[in-house]
């Protein structure tokens, strides 16, 4: 049985500075950043030509801005990324302590980019093909599920598949669920969600999905890893 030696700060460290972080560009991008076309700036753009769709170029560093921007036009999308995150996050870092949760967090957001990129990448080279084919439907239909990533989803699923690995029986009340559902089924069922929406490629759909299964992966690698090993830090 593993055993926690669990702090109960409700705004630790690396919780409460991220919740800053995220609000204070959040404000950046509603007020001087409508100017300066800043979100366009922090957002992850996927890795091929910067004038296909009107795409702007990648840049390395939008794998970790794109963490702390959200858009500016969903009120909702900044409100229950950071719920999420100081909800489960402060469990999290109360258990590991603020060096080895930061670590944890910004691994699951880097995964859930790099899957979002590579999925970006494949749909890419699947529209070139169309577009050789002369499949103009296809071409179409594929370059509606391109564009790119925004936001700390993709950590955030991360921080919940650890909660639920390492607290799997605790029960949550989840929005429109009348009755509690356990933390283990609860990721689980968001994860196929996020598989099956992210496959189906509905029409009007922008949420990428595939970050969100990246983060949750590389979260349940990471928290895999660190049980077994039964280290106290990675350094």
């Amino acid at each position: 049985m593993n055993q926690f030696r669990v702090s109960t700060d409700s705004f630790p460290p690396i919780v409460k500075n991220l919740l800053i972080i995220n609000v204070l560009v959040y404000i950046a991008q509603i007020t001087v950043g409508t100017q300066i076309d800043l979100t366009s700036k922090l957002m992850l753009w996927p890795i091929f030509a910067p004038d296909f769709l009107g795409f702007k170029s990648f840049r390395p560093e939008q794998l970790f801005t794109h963490l702390f921007a959200h858009s500016p036009s969903s009120f909702f999308h900044i409100i229950f990324n950071m719920f999420a995150l100081w909800m489960f996050g402060r469990v999290l870092e109360n258990v590991w302590g603020a060096k080895r949760f930061l670590f944890f967090y910004i691994a699951c957001g880097l995964g859930a980019a790099a899957c979002h990129l590579l999925v970006e990448y494949i749909r890419y080279e699947q529209i070139l093909v169309a577009m050789e084919a002369g499949n103009e439907a296809a071409v179409i239909r594929l370059a509606q599920t391109i564009g790119p990533a925004l936001g700390a989803s993709g950590a955030i699923m991360g921080v919940f598949a650890a909660f639920a690995y390492l607290f799997p029986n605790t029960e949550l009340y989840i929005m429109f669920i009348p009755f509690p559902i356990k933390a283990k089924w609860a990721v689980v069922g968001l994860a196929a969600i996020d598989l099956f929406t992210g496959v189906a490629n509905f029409q009007g759909d922008n949420i990428a999905h595939f970050a969100h299964l990246g983060g949750a992966i590389t979260g349940f690698i990471i928290v895999l890893i660190w049980n077994k090993t039964n280290r106290k830090t990675l350094y």
